[in-house]
């Protein structure tokens, strides 16, 4: 469950924020999972301080929906729950009601910049800048690649002819082309060409070391891959024999002293999977804080407390990966659309700094 509904009007500021208990998300077990609420909380909401939180509580800013042998997904009537130390089971549900300021007022009204690169009845098709998230989540709840796209339909989605919604996501560190459903039996049949794969996508990725060979040559990486249980952070994903099927061909687009540029096409969708496979194979993507030199940058870098040292390692403040081509069949008039997103700015920066081979 994300931190918001999914049909909530970007136009207004959250109100409030659903979390399930859930002891997946924890790595446990259902059966005998407990936990303290403020633990819980701390654990959703990595941003605030357990002081902080605890005092959300104490002033009645948080309802618990409590699990019980008898209601094991509660009752639906959330109550109040002023103890910090309240235990929760597998099951529960928490709400915490924003208090009114802090809310964020207009969240969708400065639209940032919004760049399309297609758009038709059915679809809009923008280019997502670096360091951008595309929904709101976490420390990033304004701002958003969703709330731009709202703020620049603000009269339509109010007069009920639009319901943008994203049918994939980015990370918010990778740049390049997303797709938005502008209605929702438009975004239902986008949705489904994604998960039947039959949008062909291509990225840019900057990797390190340089991968031998002259430009044009090709490779293929057909590694199964599964969420890195021995890693301390919860998102990573690694190559496992008993993961899910992944496949990523590459080839050699410009080659450097210190560095190439590749373009990976992806034939599945798995989390991080580029990322995760050419690391695998020795060529980490640049500026990759989980896959590249040391996952600890990861959780600094979560904490704003990155080094100059860091950065130096890293070499640059995101990773560079680049959503470049994508191509599917647009529902508003049933012919195939080839999409081409030039490399982000920061990226052909970095290039034009190397020593290109001819």
């Amino acid at each position: 469950m994300g931190l918001f509904p999914k049909d909530r009007d970007l136009t207004r500021p959250p109100e409030r924020v659903t979390l399930a208990v859930d002891a997946s998300f924890f790595r446990e077990r259902v059966d005998g999972f407990q936990m303290r609420l403020d633990q819980f909380l701390a654990a959703h909401l990595p941003w605030r301080s357990r002081s902080s939180i605890q005092d959300l509580v104490h002033d009645g800013y948080v309802l618990v929906d409590a699990a019980t042998p008898d209601h094991p997904r509660g009752t639906g009537e959330p109550r109040t729950e002023r103890r910090p130390g309240r235990r929760l089971r597998h099951g529960s549900t928490v709400v915490v009601v924003i208090p009114d300021e802090n809310r964020l007022a207009g969240a969708a009204g400065a639209a940032g910049e919004l760049r399309i690169l297609y758009e038709d009845e059915a679809v809009v098709a923008v280019d997502k800048p670096p360091l951008l998230a595309v929904h709101p989540s976490g420390r990033h709840l304004t701002d958003t690649l969703i709330q731009r796209v709202h703020a620049h339909y603000r009269d339509e989605i109010a007069a009920g002819r639009l319901a943008p919604r994203l049918c994939h996501r980015l990370d918010r560190e990778t740049s390049g082309i997303v797709l938005v459903g502008k209605r929702p039996g438009a975004h239902a049949e986008l949705v489904r060409q994604f998960e039947e794969r039959e949008v062909d996508k291509e990225y840019l990725a900057i990797v390190q070391p340089p991968v031998p060979g002259e430009q044009g040559r090709t490779g293929r990486i057909d590694y199964p891959l599964a969420p890195a249980r021995t890693s301390a952070v919860r998102v990573k994903m690694t190559v496992a024999a008993d993961g899910l099927a992944a496949r990523t061909d590459w080839r050699i687009v410009e080659r450097y002293a210190d560095c190439s540029l590749l373009a990976c096409r992806l034939h599945t969708g798995r989390q991080h999977q580029i990322r995760v496979h050419l690391a695998a194979i020795g060529h980490p993507v640049v500026g990759d804080k989980l896959y590249g030199p040391d996952e600890l940058l990861f959780q600094k870098a979560a904490d704003g407390r990155l080094e100059r040292d860091d950065l130096e390692r890293l070499e640059l403040p995101r990773h560079a990966l680049h959503s470049h081509k994508l191509a599917f069949d647009t529902p508003a008039r049933g012919r195939r659309v080839a999409l081409e997103c030039p490399l982000a700015e920061d990226l052909r920066a970095y290039l034009a700094a190397r020593v290109r081979l001819g």
